[in-house]
């Protein structure tokens, strides 16, 4: 592809119709070099040719309607950073129009107003609405700019910011802090992309997960623009495998467009050299990419490098179908050139970041007159931008949704089918479940794209079937259990791979990796749950398939790999998480497994971390006593009554029910009444946050039945930290002083799954232990001498770790 920021003589066959001299004097700060000249002539040339527009005059017309959208679009963000009203006859400001403490992600902003524009100008010129995304979520004005002018809102922006003092409301709105009485944002707008941002779907708070997953969304036959932050795209690896995973068969068109304005926060990036960007050419062009260097100033040069990158991309893809070419195809990706903050004063300097003005407008009298100055060069007449957008605004005629309608925006795919699988009474891995129900899952629903987001060793962590028949996805197979065409992304980047699932949003999708390394996991994974639940907040929630984060190998049983690997972080964090959105299992066994899985795959907007063992476990539960505990969360496995009160005694975690089963029957052999119940999904016991999550605990009846008030002494095990789990499940502990939890405290080592119990202090002596304590009774009753030395520190741990787990 030609890059357009090279001079290009100007053409003596340029036409001369009044349309295309209108564009091409540019309008404010907009301006047209030779090179973005000569590519419309050629693009309105195109569109004629495929039947999209009626001649080049009406492309020239649209082109000069977007000129003036653009710097209209810039005019009204630099007031939603600085003002309190807006002047739609363009008159200056006076100093009691301007915010007390303005604020504002400025440059970046500015910087997206013509790459927003154009986006919506392409979708007007072909007919075609495509999908956006944006990975520098803080340059979220630019987008509610230009949507409030165009109108493409949801219906509570809409309310609020359309009709004659609607622009003034917005920029009033726009870092107000405004409460309502419960708290909440009293404005439908935010610093970054939110639910209410018409067509958002990614927040883009935390930089560098949409260049990891924009590959993975669009379906075939559908088109995503993704805006990108060349700081993320220069130093964050992963952005650079898109032709490694893309295919035409599975894939829809990607068109990738680096905004390279040379600066993060406080330093200019290896972009803002002219060195660096050559480099980053170079890296682009041996990673797969078909590098295209454009005007990022120039609106007109954005339409012109996306529908030329989109033809290219058609064209690379049709040729892969075909078998005329071999995967990976070319990716074409657009370098935007420009200045942070172009189009206002402090354009390329660091404070065009946040507040490019030299000091605050309302009580400084040079930065008032330089905003004056500065705005006064964007103004748009108000019946000429009223002209401009209705030209542009034609979805009813061309038959097309609203940009806040894209495909990505609504994704809606239909109930899967569910295999049904039998239970077993054998010794089993519990991650054969998964691996036996994730592949019946795939082949009973072929229209449902799948992905597995896999770090590494897959088989190890007992999906083998699934490595089997989904294969991993590679350019050049060297075994049968890689193709080109395979449903597994593996990449050692757990970023990368869980990426590859939240963006499938169209199909079914599952992630497994070590338990320690799902950490890695866990900011793609909490930006994905609050945007979900701000969309449920919004009235609009979610409606893609849930799927399971697998934390297996998890920190019991990976002993042997040193404490690096014994963590259990991941789990902890995602139980703080909104519990509607985020959902966390402990299955113990096969059959409780199998049994949660139908939930979890069937929930819409709703991520499950699941904690799974990958060794072979006893079947402590059959068909039935598996459904029950995945309908509410919690079973009583065992009951011993006798006289007096007895002791609760709690699990969470399969290694930990083992050890509370052998406790449970010393117990018994020495006459004490017990019951145990085993926690599978703990927060279904929690304290409600709010309403939404009060619909997904249990209601005090059911909590009551498992776990009755009557009983005061309680010991509970845990796969997580014990002071996790107290704290989130603190009204299952009402007498502190006659409860213990044990659970992972920080020890570890080279250790098999005994061991690790002991170290932590939570084996099934230490569970006897904690027992006499809560109940005032010396432990020697129930163990041995030998026993309570260990315990106590005095022995031989052999003695506690030969009948434990």
């Amino acid at each position: 592809m030609s890059s357009p920021t090279e001079s290009a003589p100007e053409d003596p066959r340029a036409p001369e119709c009044p349309e295309y001299r209108h564009w091409s004097d540019g309008y404010g700060v907009i301006q047209h070099s030779d090179a973005t000249r000569h590519q419309v002539r050629l693009l309105a040339e195109r569109l004629v040719a495929a039947g999209h527009q009626p001649d080049t005059a009406t492309v020239f017309a649209r082109l000069a309607d977007l000129d003036r959208l653009t710097s209209a679009g810039l005019w009204l963000v630099v007031h939603m950073t600085y003002a309190r009203r807006v002047d739609m006859s363009g008159q200056p400001l006076t100093p009691q129009d301007f915010k007390t403490n303005p604020e504002g992600h400025t440059g970046g902003a500015l910087n997206m107003v013509p790459a927003y524009a154009a986006y919506l100008a392409l979708n007007n010129l072909t007919g075609r609405t495509r999908s956006w995304l944006m990975g520098q979520g803080h340059c979220v004005a630019a987008v509610d700019a230009l949507n409030v002018l165009t109108g493409n809102l949801h219906p509570e922006q809409a309310d609020r910011y359309r009709g004659p003092e609607g622009l003034s409301a917005l920029v009033a709105d726009f870092y107000s802090y405004r409460q309502k009485p419960d708290g909440t944002m009293d404005a439908p707008l935010g610093s970054h992309v939110n639910a209410h941002t018409a067509g958002g779907i990614l927040e883009g708070g935390y930089l560098g997960f949409a260049e990891l997953q924009y590959a993975h969304m669009p379906l075939p036959g559908e088109s995503l623009v993704a805006f990108l932050s060349d700081g993320a795209a220069e130093e964050q690896r992963g952005s650079d495998w898109v032709p490694r995973w893309w295919r035409a068969e599975d894939c829809g068109a990607v068109l990738p467009v680096m905004i390279a304005n040379g600066r993060r926060i406080e330093q200019r990036t290896e972009l803002g050299t002219r060195e660096g960007l050559e480099g980053f050419e170079t890296h682009l062009s041996h990673r797969g990419f078909l590098p295209c260097r454009f005007d990022g100033r120039d609106p007109a040069a954005f339409v012109c490098a996306l529908f030329e990158m989109e033809q290219a991309l058609a064209a690379n893809g049709d040729s892969a179908l075909k078998g005329e070419s071999r995967y990976p195809v070319r990716v074409p990706f657009g370098i935007a050139e420009t200045v942070k903050g172009f189009g206002f004063y402090g354009a390329g300097s660091n404070p065009a970041h946040n507040l490019p003005l030299p000091g605050n407008p309302r009580m400084d009298a040079r930065a008032r007159e330089l905003f004056n100055q500065h705005a006064g060069q964007l103004w748009v007449p108000p019946d000429q931008l009223h002209r401009c957008v209705a030209a542009l605004n034609q979805h009813q005629a061309q038959d097309r949704p609203l940009e806040r309608d894209h495909a990505l925006a609504i994704r809606n795919p239909p109930e899967p089918v569910l295999p049904r699988l039998r239970a077993t009474a054998d010794l089993r891995s519990p991650m054969q479940a998964v691996d036996d129900f994730f592949r019946a899952l795939v082949a009973a629903n072929p229209a449902l794209r799948a992905r597995v987001g896999n770090p590494d060793e897959l088989a190890s962590n007992r999906l083998g079937g699934v490595l089997t028949a989904l294969k991993h996805r590679v350019n050049d197979p060297e075994s049968d259990q890689e193709s080109v065409h395979g449903k597994i992304i593996t990449a050692l980047n757990e970023e990368a791979v869980v990426s590859a699932c939240l963006a499938n949003k169209a199909g079914l999708n599952l992630v497994a990796s070590y338990e320690a390394f799902c950490v890695k996991m866990l900011g793609a994974i909490r930006q994905e749950l609050i945007f979900a639940r701000h969309q449920k907040e919004a009235g609009r929630p979610a409606r893609w398939l849930g799927f399971p984060v697998v934390a297996t190998s998890h920190a019991w049983e990976n002993g042997k790999n040193e404490q690096s690997h014994q963590d259990t972080t991941f789990c902890e964090s995602l139980l703080g998480e909104m519990s509607d959105v985020s959902r966390v299992l402990f299955p113990a066994d096969y059959n409780s497994t199998l049994a949660v899985l139908p939930s979890v795959f069937t929930e819409r907007g709703r991520i499950s971390c699941m904690v799974i063992p990958k060794r072979d476990r006893p079947c402590v539960f059959n068909r039935e006593e598996a459904d029950l505990l995945a309908r509410h969360g919690a079973l009583v496995v065992d009951e011993d009554t006798g006289d007096g009160e007895p002791l609760l005694l709690i699990a969470n975690g399969a290694y930990q029910l083992s050890e509370a089963i052998q406790a449970c029957n010393r117990l018994r052999e020495k006459g004490t009444p017990f019951r145990l119940v085993y926690i599978q999904e703990p927060a279904r016991f929690r304290q409600p946050r709010d309403a939404m999550e009060a619909g997904v605990c249990l209601a005090e009846f059911e909590r009551e039945r498992l776990l009755p008030n009557r009983i005061h002494r309680r010991v509970a095990l845990t796969h997580m930290r014990p002071e996790v789990f107290r704290g989130h499940l603190h009204g299952l502990f009402p007498k502190p002083s006659r409860s213990r939890v044990l659970g992972y405290v920080n020890r570890g080592g080279t250790l098999n799954e005994a061991g690790m119990l002991f170290a932590n202090r939570c084996s099934w002596a230490h569970a006897l232990a904690a027992c006499a304590e809560v109940i005032d009774r010396p432990p020697g009753e129930w163990l041995s001498t030998a026993e309570l030395a260990a315990v106590e520190g005095r022995g031989d741990p052999s003695v506690i770790t030969r009948g434990g787990g």
